[in-house]
């Protein structure tokens, strides 16, 4: 992959936002499968879901010192978002369309076939709040009944308010929230 080719030296100083290799309904162990991914791509920073969850609000999620300078950013670096707050600011997280969303694997979520439904799931607000009603009771359960906060792609948001059953496989997105100093050690 291109992550062991060498272009580390600019990937230091960034919030890579990157998605699961594959949909997930509703029913997902989200954050250990953001760090089993990430470690198998190679990549030595810690990965968390882009969800809020029982425990966290989803505008947490990184670490508050890492929340304003950092850019966030894609697998190849292009930036996503000029930093993790402004992803929250009301607006829904208007991002670019036309800057890919990367799977660990390198995929584009946004045109490739293994994700057919172009939505993410995210269970918050527009602000970044975990809306306890809409997700899929904490991530716990695919069932036709329960319901999911997630956003279309298509909208150019990724915290559009829109609701779906948690039986639905949904993209789900991962975001940095810590470094490794040493890539070495």
């Amino acid at each position: 992959s291109f992550l062991k080719s060498g272009a580390f030296s600019s990937f230091f100083l960034q919030l890579h936002l990157v998605a699961l290799n594959f949909p997930f309904s509703g029913d997902m162990r989200a954050d250990f499968q953001c760090f089993q991914q990430a470690q198998r791509a190679g990549l030595t920073s810690t990965y968390r879901a882009f969800l809020s969850s029982h425990l966290q609000d989803l505008a947490t999620v990184v670490r508050k010192t890492d929340r304003h300078h950092l850019p966030v950013v894609n697998l190849k670096g292009e930036t996503l978002f000029t930093n993790w707050e402004s992803i929250f600011d009301g607006n829904g997280g208007q991002f670019n369309v036309h800057v890919p969303i990367y799977s660990f694997d390198g995929r584009n979520v946004m045109t490739d076939l293994s994700w057919p439904q172009k939505v993410i799931w995210h269970g918050s607000t527009v602000n970044g709040i975990r809306l306890v009603s809409n997700y899929c009771e904490a991530w716990h359960t695919a069932d036709t009944g329960a319901t999911g906060q997630a956003s279309p792609l298509k909208t150019g948001k990724l915290l559009d308010q829109k609701v779906y059953s948690c039986d639905n496989q949904f993209i789900v997105l991962c975001i940095e929230n810590s470094f490794v100093s040493d890539p070495q050690g």
